[in-house]
């Protein structure tokens, strides 16, 4: 009888280890909850660490300027347009008169990857700088007398005029011109443009020397090589009932009276040929 008080006493005790080992492990308590913060922080952790970018990609290619050569490195995904003031810094030529030239007139829109510049490539800059604008020589009075007289003339079509009609009357269409296609656009050919005739009758070449940055005007008798920043504008108008060719003048000095008349210029090569020589100068 007296070992019921000790039975009694293991019981309880029993039964108090029982229940404190099979306490429910509560899904809502602390551990999942410090569990769950555990894997919030880490997950956040993640969330906010910085993103590794892709390296801008560059190429390194030459700058020529005036027979001078400047080794650039630039991104590829760059526009001509930020070429063009980085450019600007190189040379002092204001980035407004400069044409980039890469197989023909780089457009300010396009990248270099859309150019295709690839390591080791040139590139021609061809424009003026400021002081070279302002150092051009003003007209004589006898020069403004005779731009006056062709201004008068021009409100009449080139080819209708007295002095053009003559020359085309007499020379006609050349045999050995190149086929002219009107309405469409088409860069320079990679050949000397021939064919045509001058205001004399003479075939006229044209070579365009753009690493030097000059047209070659090849006649029978000489080849005159001018640089293309002297020349002063490019005048061009389709011939009467012939509008696949153009008359084509050369500005080479500061007056209309010192155009060099080129005729029978095919038609798809006209603005080409301004956008060569001039650029956005044309539009000033």
């Amino acid at each position: 009888m007296e070992t019921e008080p000790v039975q009694t006493e293991e019981k309880s005790d029993s039964v108090t280890v029982t229940q404190e080992s099979q306490q429910p492990s509560d899904p809502g308590g602390e551990n999942n909850k410090n569990k769950s913060n555990s894997e919030e922080n880490h997950t956040n952790s993640d969330s906010i660490k910085p993103s590794e970018q892709d390296p801008v990609e560059t190429v390194e290619f030459k700058i020529v300027y005036n027979k001078q050569k400047y080794d650039v490195t630039f991104p590829t995904n760059e526009t001509v347009a930020k070429l063009k003031a980085h450019v600007q810094t190189l040379t002092g030529v204001p980035s407004a008169m400069q044409k980039i030239m890469f197989k023909g007139l780089a457009k300010d829109e396009s990248t270099l990857k859309d150019l295709k510049v690839t390591k080791g490539a040139k590139i021609m800059v061809v424009g003026s700088t400021l002081n070279d604008v302002l150092s051009v020589t003003k007209p004589s009075p006898q020069e403004l007398q005779e731009t006056t007289k062709a201004t008068a003339a021009a409100k009449e079509p080139l080819s209708q005029q007295k002095e053009h009609k003559r020359v085309l009357d007499k020379h006609g269409k050349p045999d050995d011109v190149p086929v002219g296609i009107k309405n469409v656009k088409e860069p320079l050919p990679h050949m000397p443009l021939s064919g045509m005739y001058n205001k004399s009758g003479g075939k006229v070449r044209l070579t365009f020397k753009l690493e030097v940055d000059q047209i070659w005007l090849g006649t029978k008798e000489r080849t005159e090589k001018i640089p293309m920043n002297s020349i002063k504008a490019v005048v061009s108008e389709a011939i009467k009932d012939h509008e696949e060719y153009h008359i084509l003048g050369l500005q080479l000095g500061p007056t209309e009276a010192s155009r060099y008349w080129i005729y029978w210029v095919p038609a798809q090569y006209v603005d080409a040929i301004k956008d060569t020589v001039l650029g956005k100068w044309q539009y000033f």
